[in-house]
């Protein structure tokens, strides 16, 4: 029987004599070890599918690999480069082709089941990444613009593959036809003529069992035949499959540069050059590595299971994946580099345009609201804790909103105190705290994250709270964090209905007058001030609701604190001895001390226990201790911020003495008449007065002048020693240059400390 070629098939080399031949072009360098990497030098021809041309490509298998100046080739692509076509989206066009490539999968002549050919090509094609394929229709106006030059370039790549053209020679030719195109579309039209074949070559091998045009082409390819040999070349696919998704991933990097914004990242700037620099060489090896690919299917096409593909051409084909491979990982870096400048830029231009708004006046404060928090028109972003239903931002519009803005790691005592301060407000109707959590923008929620975040979301906030924390925008976190200096401890930001920030942290007049300091302005938290007075109601009303009582019942209330349980026995035992001997009302309430640990506790249980004085609730003892240690510091915070000094204001003197008495290691007292006169002193000097008050009962006439009188033995009492300090948290927001001793007057020395106390 006549062959299919034109002359006598010439039959393939053994395996050992194409490795022994193949070491002997490389050298010894260059040994076939399963461990070794491929060449990078290029490769000189493609396999040709007549006899002639491979008896030429065998001669010429010495020579199949060369070194080769990737500057001085870079020159002779550039040479052929003059685009005179207008910009054109070639991503429609690319879009196609992808289809073709998923879409062509190979399979046997048995349907039933896939051959070991057939599985690994189903896994390669797979892995032309769905994460970069298309999420656009089709453009048919491009698409017919460019089929003419696509079909020419698919007759010039079977043209010269068929004769055996020189790869290097045949990539010139093709990139001098395609010299009008810009880079982006010389790699798609040359993909896409590859595709035509390509595809066309699968459909009829998927059609040939159903199709009777399909079956008479299948017979005139001798397909059937060469797919029952399949088991055979199964390898030479998947080296195939791996080039192509080389040439799938370098290409869309290609197409991404000529996609950049020129709005953010300019042609000339060094980014860019540095990264176009290199797209040249990056075509001509797509056109080579297409035109290799093509080859090996025409030579199936042509041979069928007579033609094993040579170690030489098999080499060809994993030294171009690995070329290639190369090539992107270079262009993804330069793309990776670009895509971040444009991104800070972006984010610069966002910034700016955010400061922008909050500088600007608004009817209302729809628009300030929409630019903190992401929302489509159709979504609820905001989560109602009371009704524990979603909500549009609408239920918003033109109210004092106060803005929560917190990390995930809220003090629950924070929580617990703001909600009980919540739950009492009389203005609800007029404003609405809205939870702002922050989190780092860079970085995924983790499940852990989530679930604290649902938690305190649906269990510890009754107002309102973003549905998550990721629609939080970005840009407001920035500003947040820049321009209202938001750290770590949680802020109440004021918004007025317009959407103006009226106060930058309201926390401090929330803990101090609760609601009644609506709006939360600067205006308000003076005229507060100014109605006021230092005395027990200030100190220490809203901490406990028995203290209004007391106060109405003109009693001597008594607050205390420290942590030494021995020295609370002693005071408390006095106190009670010298007020029943005098007949006072006394009621005393231990308060601990500032960050309250395991001491304070186990201090609260022993009080409670041995019915020293009153406590706090056992359960919410915590949240109470440090509600009243923050309002103090609150208070603190609060006059330092409308201009007051301990130097010239007398209330901010008196809370720097009892947060003195906090921070030193002893007992301390505050007594009260009712809401009249006052007197306080360190556990030091209090103790010994009230244990000696027989020394100066008789001065007590009647119960209404205790204070007054044990106000007097207080100051009469000068120790030798003392050693005051006040020790001032690093969030304190005040620290003064000079404050005076309280017991004598003299200025005090400043340190830094650092501590860590573990109880």
């Amino acid at each position: 029987m006549a062959s299919r070629d034109a002359v006598p098939a010439t039959k393939a080399l053994p395996l050992t004599t194409q490795k022994e031949l193949l070491t002997k072009a490389l050298g010894a360098d260059h040994s076939l070890s399963p461990r070794h990497e491929p060449d990078h030098t290029p490769v000189k021809a493609f396999p040709p599918v007549t006899t002639r041309g491979r008896q030429m490509a065998r001669h010429d298998q010495g020579r199949f690999f060369f070194s080769s100046d990737d500057n001085a080739l870079t020159k002779h692509i550039v040479a052929t480069h003059a685009p005179d076509i207008e910009e054109l989206d070639v991503k429609p066009v690319l879009s196609i082709v992808e289809d073709i490539m998923r879409f062509a999968r190979p399979t046997t002549a048995e349907t039933s089941h896939t051959t070991t050919l057939g599985a690994p090509i189903h896994a390669k094609l797979d892995t032309l990444d769905h994460k970069i394929l298309h999420g656009y229709e089709h453009d048919s106006e491009i698409v017919k613009f460019l089929a003419f030059p696509i079909n020419k370039i698919s007759c010039e790549i079977i043209s010269n593959c068929s004769v055996g053209g020189e790869s290097h020679s045949v990539t010139m030719d093709l990139l001098k036809s395609l010299s009008n195109y810009s880079w982006d579309a010389k790699v798609v039209i040359t993909f896409a003529a590859f595709a035509i074949n390509y595809g066309e070559f699968w459909l009829v091998e998927q059609l040939h069992t159903k199709n009777p045009l399909a079956k008479n082409i299948a017979m005139l390819k001798d397909l059937a035949d060469r797919m029952a040999h399949s088991g055979h070349l199964g390898r030479q696919f998947e080296a195939v499959l791996d080039l192509l998704n080389a040439v799938v991933k370098v290409t869309h990097c290609i197409v991404e540069f000529k996609e950049l914004p020129s709005t953010y990242i300019s042609s000339e700037s060094p980014e860019i050059t540095t990264a176009t620099a290199h797209i040249p060489l990056a075509v001509y090896w797509v056109i080579r590595s297409l035109l290799a690919c093509a080859s090996t299917f025409l030579n199936l096409a042509g041979s069928g299971h007579e033609y094993i593909n040579s170690t030489i051409e098999s080499w060809e084909i994993s030294s171009l994946a690995h070329k290639l491979s190369v090539i992107m990982e270079h262009l993804q870096n330069q793309l990776m580099i670009c895509k971040d400048l444009i991104e800070r830029k972006k984010s610069e231009d966002a910034y700016t345009a955010f400061k922008k708004l909050m500088e600007t006046s608004h009817i209302d404060n729809m628009r300030v609201l929409r630019a903190i928090i992401r929302s489509r028109e159709d979504q609820k972003p905001l989560y109602d804790g009371s009704r524990k239903t979603n909500e549009r931002l609408e239920v918003l519009r033109l109210k004092y909103v106060l803005l929560l803005i917190s990390d995930l790691e809220v003090p629950h005592e924070e929580l617990n105190i703001l909600h009980m301060i919540y739950s009492q407000n009389s203005m609800r109707h007029q404003y609405e705290v809205l939870w702002l959590p922050l989190v780092d923008p860079k970085t995924s929620m983790a499940s852990l994250q989530d679930t604290t975040f649902y938690d305190l979301r649906n269990n510890s906030t009754p107002w309102y709270s973003v549905d998550h924390p990721s629609l939080v925008e970005h840009v407001a976190i920035r500003y947040i964090r820049e321009v209202w200096k938001f750290t770590h401890m949680p802020i109440l930001v004021v918004l007025d209905p317009q959407g103006k920030p009226s106060n930058l942290d309201a926390l401090p007049m929330m803990w101090i007058w609760g609601s009644t300091a609506f709006p939360f302005t600067g205006a308000r938290e003076r005229d507060l001030w100014s109605e006021i007075n230092w005395n027990i109601e200030l100190l220490a009303d809203s901490i406990d609701p028995r203290i209004p009582d007391w106060i109405a019942g003109n009693k001597v209330i008594c607050l205390y604190g420290g942590e030494e349980i021995e020295w609370i026995r002693r005071f408390t035992l006095s106190a009670r001895a010298a007020a029943d001997a005098l007949g006072v009302p006394l009621e005393m309430l231990y308060v601990g001390k500032r960050n309250p640990k395991d001491k304070v506790r186990r201090c609260h249980e022993i009080i409670n226990r041995e019915k020293l004085s009153h406590i706090f609730s056992l359960n919410e003892y915590y949240d109470y201790v440090w509600y009243f240690w923050v309002r103090l510091w609150s208070m603190w915070n609060s006059k330092k911020k409308i201009g007051m000094t301990v130097d010239t204001d007398h209330m901010m003197q008196e809370i720097m003495d009892v947060l003195t008495f906090d921070s030193s290691e002893h007992g301390w007292a505050v007594f009260s008449r009712g809401n009249h006169e006052m007197t306080k002193g360190i556990g030091d000097i209090v103790l010994p007065v009230l244990e000696n008050y027989s020394q100066w009962s008789y001065n007590v006439d009647r119960p209404d002048v205790f204070v007054r009188v044990l106000d007097e033995q207080i100051k009469g009492v000068h120790p030798e020693h003392h050693c005051n300090r006040l020790i001032l948290p690093g969030n304190a927001g005040y620290i003064p240059e000079k404050l005076v001793c309280s017991e004598c007057g003299k200025v005090m020395d400043k340190y830094v400390m650092y501590r860590c106390c573990t109880d």
